[in-house]
């Protein structure tokens, strides 16, 4: 008996999957507002109402494309941040953090372009949970600099506004690799580096003139 479950719970895995992957495909060409239920069932080969044993509705498999192309990367963050910093300069760091934007746009550019046009986009659901995850990101960022030496002197408040400015950084960093013609994808990123230089050196500076 166990053993027919965990078949039928793998297919129902697969299946939702399949619905996943189909829209994200779709998604390259059109908005999610603009995307029907049947265009990701007919895209599977399933009956529509085989949708429904996955998915509330389209904005429901909207937010769970948001968890798919950013819920993983709090984890890779994390060690990111945990792993780097030591340098006052934060080279290590600043080259690090865009190197792992890169690559995730080269292996996932289909995830960007989603998040990259739902983040302003006309499903609400979508928006909020986008929303939400990159202020998860920010306060996983401002949770680390509060631990650094650097932090020395500054409200929660401001830490979390720096956070906030890396963690838009790196959204725009993305959107502009994915958009980069071929060939200057290392000038993005070197543009990149060069203005997170320059956020750090600010935060070197925040408290001179209190």
């Amino acid at each position: 008996m166990s053993h027919t479950l965990g078949i039928r719970q793998a297919q129902k895995q697969k299946t939702r999957q399949a619905l996943l992957d189909a829209a994200l495909q779709l998604l390259e060409e059109q908005s999610l507002s603009s995307l029907g239920l049947r265009e990701v069932t007919r895209a599977v080969g399933v009956a529509p109402t085989a949708f429904y044993r996955h998915f509330r509705d389209m904005a429901d498999l909207g937010v769970a494309l948001v968890e798919e192309a950013l819920g993983s990367l709090h984890a890779t963050l994390g060690t990111l941040l945990a792993t780097t910093g030591n340098d006052k300069t934060g080279e290590e760091r600043i080259a690090a953090a865009v190197e792992l934007i890169a690559a995730y746009v080269r292996t996932h550019p289909a995830h960007v372009r989603f998040i990259a046009r739902e983040q302003h986009g006309g499903v609400q659901a979508v928006r909020a949970a986008i929303g939400g995850q990159l202020d998860l990101f920010a306060r996983e960022v401002a949770d680390q600099f509060a631990r650094e030496p650097e932090a020395a002197g500054w409200g929660d408040d401001d830490l979390l506004m720096l956070a906030g400015m890396y963690v838009d950084h790196m959204v725009m960093t993305a959107s502009a690799l994915l958009e980069a013609a071929p060939g200057d994808e290392e000038q993005v990123a070197d543009v990149a580096r060069r203005q997170l230089r320059l956020v750090t050196l600010g935060r070197l500076h925040w408290l001179d003139e209190r």
